[in-house]
């Protein structure tokens, strides 16, 4: 997993929690790379899985809560780092058919090595679209909290999620705006 993803992550828990808790979880965390994380770095996933598990263990937050509030926030800070994702697009229905078919082909020129997620995107109608989350990993907390940031960020916060999990191992997401 992309080192940006964990330095985020540590950026969130210090704004929300104080940098004692950051202190606290990557202390009680068994992470082969110390905490010590650049945003160009590859990290095993199950360090991120760790982090998490022992903010809700300090918080008392349920990791699908923790993990789809960081989704949002992730989402909000890669998109005022990488604005040229969004370049002229003004639905987040258009945002997210185009996050397989570009962003992740744009991600992996910079990244050869970075390990994403599958989507597939079906319109159902203008204001409703279907996504097929794919990943080993199996964050579709965090997807879901990234889907969220998108809504948020072009004014559709009160749009709903529904979530699916199906019987080849992937989530189907039905957004409703």
């Amino acid at each position: 997993m992309k080192g940006v993803v964990f330095t985020k992550f540590l950026e969130m828990v210090e704004s929300s929690f104080g940098f004692d808790t950051v202190d606290t979880i990557i202390e009680a965390s068994d992470l082969p790379s110390g905490g010590a994380y650049t945003a160009v770095g590859t990290y095993p996933h199950t360090e991120i899985v760790s982090l998490v598990s022992n903010l809700s263990k300090e918080t008392g937050i349920e990791v699908p809560l923790l993990l789809k509030t960081f989704g949002a926030y992730l989402f909000k800070v890669l998109n005022s780092s990488y604005p040229t994702y969004a370049e002229g697009v003004t639905h987040p229905l258009d945002f997210l058919e185009s996050v397989e078919q570009y962003i992740h082909v744009e991600v992996r020129k910079l990244y050869p090595d970075a390990e994403l997620p599958n989507f597939k995107c079906k319109r159902v109608s203008a204001n409703e679209l279907e996504m097929i989350y794919t990943s080993a990993r199996h964050f579709e907390d965090l997807c879901e909290g990234l889907v969220r940031g998108c809504l948020e960020e072009y004014g559709h916060k009160d749009a709903e999620i529904t979530r699916e999990s199906l019987p080849n191992d992937s989530e189907k997401f039905v957004i409703k705006i």
